[in-house]
């Protein structure tokens, strides 16, 4: 990043704002005629900081804020279940822009290309939200060096920015200290700023109307795996969830979340994944019901451990590991355990499509595979005995990691996420964990077994609740 003198006096009062980074430094262009925000990650109108810089940056410039979501035919990985989700949410954004005098632009292929886009619009500075996932990290660097105008990128998904720590934190306890010491500063309610000037739509100017179906005509996008009616997406439906979490499960938090058969966790995942809703609401939302008396401490401590430690951890992990999806990420003493026992004898050993129809021996594990394929979401506490068992049961690890991230990705409403990827690296690969006892297959990584497992909660119960299609719903 430039110092802050070598900046254009525009971008100066950011040069040192952890949350935000300089990825082009130029002047605004002169003739520029609003502020773009191209958003991907951070898919919400309101307690979305990268919308709140688009529009301080155009009252200071005297220009209207454009909102611009490209819908990408081919994103990695994504399938219907996920662009449903996705499409069920941008109403929730057009309308909560609205609410701020921004326009919201939505384009589908032939016409999404972002450069275009910004030609198209005249913009004087783009704004942009951060992804530490690979691929849509590559997109913003390789933008960066494209454009000829100001481009910045906010750090918009989590509570603490993760720009704080410049490299990996190799265990949660580790990191805690540090990324607590921060939340006074960084958790905190911002008041919700409106742009200024509005923006003038031109005759032939064309946006996507939010209330269709974004895929419609996709030849080659991947329709095998169905919407579920179990979670709507959007903000608004995302907030009703939280206000449901907050007056009848935090409460009990701290005591029920490891009970899968019962609706004691607050499925908020899918939102935040898709950047429907803000960490930072959730968290304050949950610190409101301590102060009300809603709910005590100790229920608030072990939900943000899992919020802001566990999920904050996750994206340093996939920000300093390059290889997060696979077996690689594992460290050193992982690796060597895991290798001097690749060779042990797998008494089941599955394929991909045995494990991906759920017809093993375990009836649990069928039952939390069939949670995730049939209803999207997969309760916590066994994805961590479902990743272990897929290792157990796979021909080497390296095969098991595999099969782990791709039924993870295909199935979950919150797949394709640093969460999802630091919960695999946790279970089969022993990241931000420590050895454990020896023992056939999986050396010395922490073992769950069935049995154990089965008893600390009512797993005949969970079984039914996922047969019966009882366990949840919106």
């Amino acid at each position: 990043m430039p110092e802050t003198a070598d900046l254009p006096k525009l971008l100066q009062p950011y040069a040192d704002n952890p949350r935000i980074k300089i990825r082009g430094a130029g002047e605004p262009l002169k003739d520029g005629k609003c502020v773009v925000y191209w958003m991907q990650r951070a898919q919400r109108g309101i307690d979305n900081p990268a919308v709140d810089l688009a529009i301080e940056l155009g009252n200071k410039l005297e220009l209207p804020v454009l909102v611009f979501f490209s819908a990408i035919s081919n994103f990695p990985h994504a399938n219907l279940r996920h662009y449903v989700f996705l499409n069920q949410g941008l109403p929730d954004i057009e309308e909560d822009l609205a609410e701020r005098n921004v326009t919201f632009i939505v384009r589908r292929p032939p016409d999404n290309q972002l450069e275009k886009f910004l030609q198209e619009a005249g913009a004087a500075v783009l704004v942009g939200d951060e992804n530490p996932c690979r691929e849509p990290e590559r997109w913003r660097r390789v933008l960066s060096r494209r454009l000829h105008l100001p481009y910045l990128t906010v750090d918009a998904d989590v509570v603490v920015p993760s720009s704080l720590f410049s490299k990996h934190q190799y265990a949660l306890h580790v990191m805690k200290p540090k990324l607590y010491a921060e939340l006074p500063k960084y958790l905190v309610y911002q008041p919700k700023t409106k742009a200024k000037h509005q923006w003038k739509r031109p005759a032939q100017f064309r946006s996507f109307d939010v209330r269709s179906d974004l895929t419609k005509g996709w030849r080659d996008f991947d329709r095998s795996v169905g919407a579920v009616d179990t979670f709507t997406g959007g903000t608004h439906p995302a907030l009703k969830r939280l206000k449901d979490f907050v007056d009848r499960s935090l409460h009990a938090y701290a005591t029920k979340r490891n009970y899968p058969e019962w609706d004691g966790t607050s499925r908020l995942s899918p939102y935040l994944h898709f950047g429907h809703i803000s960490p930072i609401t959730i968290a304050l939302a949950a610190q409101k019901a301590v102060e009300e008396g809603q709910a005590t401490q100790a229920a608030y401590d072990a939900y943000i451990n899992e919020l802001i430690g566990w999920r904050e951890i996750s994206v340093n992990f996939v920000k300093y590991v390059p290889n997060y999806d696979t077996l690689e990420c594992a460290p050193e003493w992982a690796q060597k355990t895991l290798r001097e026992h690749a060779r042990d004898k797998r008494n089941p050993e599955y394929t991909l499509e045995q494990l991906e129809q759920a017809k093993t021996y375990d009836d649990l594990w069928n039952a939390a595979q069939m949670q995730m394929v049939k209803y999207g979401w997969m309760h916590n506490y066994l994805r961590m005995y479902w990743a272990k068992k897929i290792l157990e049961w796979s021909p080497n690890p390296a095969r098991a990691y595999e099969y782990a991230v791709i039924l993870n990705d295909k199935y979950e409403l919150d797949g394709r996420d640093p969460n999802g990827y630091q919960g695999i690296a946790w279970a089969i690969a022993g990241v931000h964990d420590r050895p454990w006892f020896d023992r056939p297959i999986f050396g010395a990584i922490r073992y769950m077994s069935g049995a154990s497992t089965g008893k600390k909660f009512d797993s005949k119960r969970y079984i039914e609740n996922v047969a019966s299609g009882n366990w949840a719903g919106d």
